[in-house]
């Protein structure tokens, strides 16, 4: 079995997308738990009976393990490595958003456009009922646009030939919602983006995402024609059924492959979930990847059809229920461990896969294999889980405000006077309107007594830029509280809470 192959060389800087953000994660630890996730991995592949397996972590900007398992063909045994050339399936989703999301930073399309607009074929389709909206961009990003679930005709159809689909599209099509009314994830809307891409940008699809996101990105090993790489580099896909494996047809690059024709290699992706994770947080940094981080980070954005879901995993079962949308080619959840999470998996003749990102602490997890819709959620999410549990996800902190700061001193003189009536200019004036300035010297002197003198210098914890929390050690205890600034100029303090606590 091919050794561990660890890389700490792919910085964002080397990639030309500038300033990486602060550093989140423990590598050190990531490192002492790589035993733990290699057993996960290698243990799903066996028991899946996928023929290879390989999967990545991504941290602070750069791929700090990967490790391949299996081979990538059944005939010359080849072993699966971090060049192996896996079908992505369903994962090209987001890289197919961010082509639109970039193009409406060009100005050149709205995600509130009549998709019909740039498919006009779509004009004369008849909608299930004569109040339906049409199809907007953002429905087909969402899988919102009333189209049914047709994943296993999809999945199909990536080498349908453009005129075929001209044709297809000409005919009409059966709808299974009003738009913008439900979920319902569907293959050909993301053809129908394909589509309106080429058409804005007057060229293929492939080349518009091969110009504007691979090459920029230096994924050279990327990309749809999977004929224009050698094949000692593929990895074979596979189909296990009654008990043995047989080899799937490779599917041509068409009018479907922007719902899941991507071809790449661990080492090339590594570069892709870099890049998403760069967009996090927010910052003043120079902004130099091929889209914008506020056009990353509205891949974040979902639909408003929320549901409510389990965690993926062997901890699903008992962690505690996920608030869940699609986004822009993405699945979001908030996770009560994980925090915010964008995943996605892939499913495809001959190969399945996943991937997740927890941009609160700047990591990314993701796995492909050769065996149909062998897509690897479980133990992904698994070894999301087990960073947390090792201490390896630290979020980063969020920065403290000159205003913050400024308005935590006033909070502090207000408790060392045990009255607010001096320090009126810093407070907004909602707050001796809220309560008085006799009934803060009451509450402030009832503090006193339990907690006595406190020290007021502790450090803020910003919970955002005009909010924080902060504990004081004090003489008899301690002191907890919360602080809200004002939406106005001077920003002063709307809400204080304190609260005396026990040593």
């Amino acid at each position: 079995m091919r050794p561990s192959v660890r890389l700490f060389f792919m910085t964002l800087s080397c990639l030309g997308l500038g300033v990486a953000p602060a550093r989140a994660a423990d590598e050190r630890r990531i490192e002492q738990t790589v035993p733990e996730l290699d057993r996960l991995f290698h243990d799903f592949q066996v028991d899946s009976h996928s023929p290879g397996l390989i999967y990545g972590i991504v941290a602070d900007g750069h791929l700090v393990h990967v490790k391949g398992f299996g081979v990538q063909d059944l005939v010359h045994n080849r072993q699966v490595t971090p060049d192996s050339l896996f079908r992505i399936a369903s994962m090209t989703k987001a890289f197919t958003a961010l082509s639109i999301l970039k193009l409406r930073e060009q100005g050149k399309i709205g995600l509130d456009d009549l998709a019909e607009k740039y498919v006009p074929e779509m004009r004369g389709w008849t909608y299930p009922t004569k109040d339906s909206p049409h199809i907007r961009i953002r429905d087909l990003l969402t899988h919102s646009a009333g189209l049914v679930d047709d994943n296993p005709w999809g999945d199909r159809q990536t080498p349908l030939p453009e005129g075929e689909f001209t044709r297809m599209l000409a005919a009409g099509i059966p709808f299974s919602s009003s738009p913008a009314t439900r979920y319902e994830y569907s293959n050909f809307g993301f053809a129908l983006l394909g589509r309106i891409i080429a058409t804005v940008s007057g060229m293929s699809y492939r080349r518009f995402v091969e110009r504007s996101l691979l090459t920029p990105l230096e994924m050279t090993s990327s990309g749809y024609a999977v004929g224009e790489w050698p094949v000692e580099r593929r990895a074979i896909g596979y189909r296990w059924e009654d008990g043995r494996w047989k080899e799937e047809p490779t599917m041509g690059d068409g009018a479907f492959g922007a719902m899941g024709g991507l071809q790449t290699s661990a080492n090339d992706y590594a570069r892709w979930v870099a890049f998403l994770l760069s967009a996090w947080p927010p910052r003043d940094d120079a902004d130099t990847g091929p889209v914008s981080r506020a056009s990353v980070r509205m891949l974040s954005e979902g639909s408003n059809h929320v549901a409510i879901a389990q965690r993926n995993g062997r901890s699903g079962a008992t962690a505690c229920r996920l608030a869940s949308a699609y986004g822009f080619g993405m699945r979001i959840a908030q996770d009560c461990d994980l925090g915010l999470t964008l995943a996605h998996g892939g499913g495809y003749p001959g190969y399945g896969s996943h991937m997740m990102l927890m941009p609160d602490y700047g990591v990314g997890i993701f796995v492909f294999t050769n065996r149909t819709y062998n897509g690897g959620s479980g133990p992904a999410w698994d070894a999301a889980i087990a960073l947390k549990q090792a201490g390896a996800l630290i979020a980063r902190a969020t920065p403290v405000t000159p205003l913050l700061a400024e308005d935590y001193a006033v909070a502090g003189r207000i408790y060392a006077a045990g009255d607010a009536r001096g320090e009126r200019a810093g407070l907004a004036m909602n707050f001796l309107m809220d309560r008085d300035a006799d009934g803060w010297a009451r509450k402030l002197a009832a503090l006193r007594d339990e907690a006595g003198a406190c020290d007021t210098n502790a450090p803020v914890t910003a919970t955002g830029n005009l909010s924080g929390s902060f504990t004081w050690s004090c003489d008899k205890g301690r002191v907890t509280g919360t602080l809200l600034l004002a939406p106005t100029s001077t920003a002063q303090i709307q809400e204080l809470k304190l609260e005396a606590k026990a040593p």
